[in-house]
């Protein structure tokens, strides 16, 4: 982690280019198969375009003077979709169909085998974001919960089964992002709170397989889903979230600022840091370095500076890039008053 005190960060994703994807296609899903017709390059010069995409997004983050930063997740149709996918025992080409809790068809990868890391996925990307910054270097993980929610099991008898063969080809990955130079690596499992029984059940067990043996810091990633997703008002509290006291993870990620969250949880982390949403993703405005320091003040009612991180609630995905440019840049703002005012 950055050696300052309140080091800013982002969750992991930064907006894609107009000229990279189909923007308005995007703004209707969150995709858990592959959606190739996302992609407006064609496919010949597709890995071109995601690394200059790319090298903006690592351009902006800096210039917002964030200390932590990822590769924005330039190559990823979802935050998920791109691992999930590219593991054995997944069928791609026939996914199935579910109804979510919304009550909307959509498409999941079926699983129809045993679930293997067949080869690295996000390791060229890591490689690629640690030759071109030297800010502490951040990328992230789908978690084997989110996964394994995310999916239709049509192989394990028992689906705790899945969930830890999902766990180990984490691992397996994260070890590999953490010799690509991997300074933080973080695992987002946002359906913890999908299936609370579930969750009780396998998934510290399960995060815990996924971190074994790191040496760089962990985090774990929970929130309320995309601002520009989820329409409804979003809970003030997390139905999974004290179990995550006694994990491996290092650090808790958690969306505070849209839902208004109850932050005297935080109390209950004491031996953990926090990477806290401060800036709103459903605020079409950018909040004032004013407002940031606010927030990041009443979270240390309930917890040291040392064990803060300032960030966003979310990925910033859905945002234009102008939006989430202005909000990173009063993150940084707004976490440099509190850091002069703490001396």
């Amino acid at each position: 982690m950055s050696d300052r005190l309140l080091p800013t960060t982002v969750v992991g994703s930064y907006p894609q280019p107009d000229w990279l994807v189909d923007r308005a296609l995007l703004k209707t899903m969150v995709p858990r198969v592959r959606v190739h017709e996302l992609w407006r390059v064609p496919e010949a010069y597709l890995a071109e375009a995601q690394d200059d995409a790319t090298l903006l997004a690592i351009r902006d983050m800096e210039r917002a003077g964030i200390d932590i930063i990822t590769d924005g997740e330039m190559r990823r149709e979802s935050y998920s979709n791109r691992f999930a996918t590219a593991l054995d025992g997944i069928d791609n080409d026939n996914p199935a169909v579910i109804t979510n809790r919304a009550g909307r068809s959509v498409s999941v990868p079926r699983v129809v085998g045993k679930v293997r890391r067949k080869a690295p996925v996000e390791v060229s990307d890591m490689a690629f974001l640690r030759k071109n910054t030297s800010r502490k270097a951040k990328i992230t993980l789908p978690g084997p919960f989110t996964m394994a929610q995310q999916a239709k099991n049509e192989f394990y008898k028992d689906a705790d089964e899945m969930v830890m063969d999902f766990a180990v080809a984490v691992n397996e990955e994260a070890h590999d992002l953490q010799a690509a130079g991997a300074d933080v690596i973080q695992i987002d499992d946002p359906w913890l709170r999908n299936d609370p029984d579930a969750a009780k059940r396998i998934a510290v067990p399960a995060l815990n397989r996924a971190l074994a043996g790191l040496k760089v810091p962990t985090i774990v990633h929970l929130c309320f889903g995309y601002a520009a997703v989820v329409h409804t008002e979003k809970p003030a509290g997390y139905s999974f979230l004290p179990q995550l006291a006694g994990s491996a993870a290092d650090q808790i990620s958690i969306e505070a600022a849209q839902p208004k969250l109850d932050l005297g949880i935080l109390k209950d982390f004491s031996d953990k840091t926090i990477v806290l949403g401060v800036i709103d993703l459903a605020d079409p405005e950018a909040e004032t370095p004013a407002k940031v320091a606010e927030r990041i003040r009443a979270a240390l009612k309930y917890i040291d500076a040392r064990r803060l991180v300032p960030a966003p609630d979310c990925g910033m995905k859905y945002l234009t890039r102008e939006l989430a440019f202005a909000k990173l840049k009063a993150l940084s703002e707004g976490a440099a008053i509190v850091r002069n005012e703490l001396g």
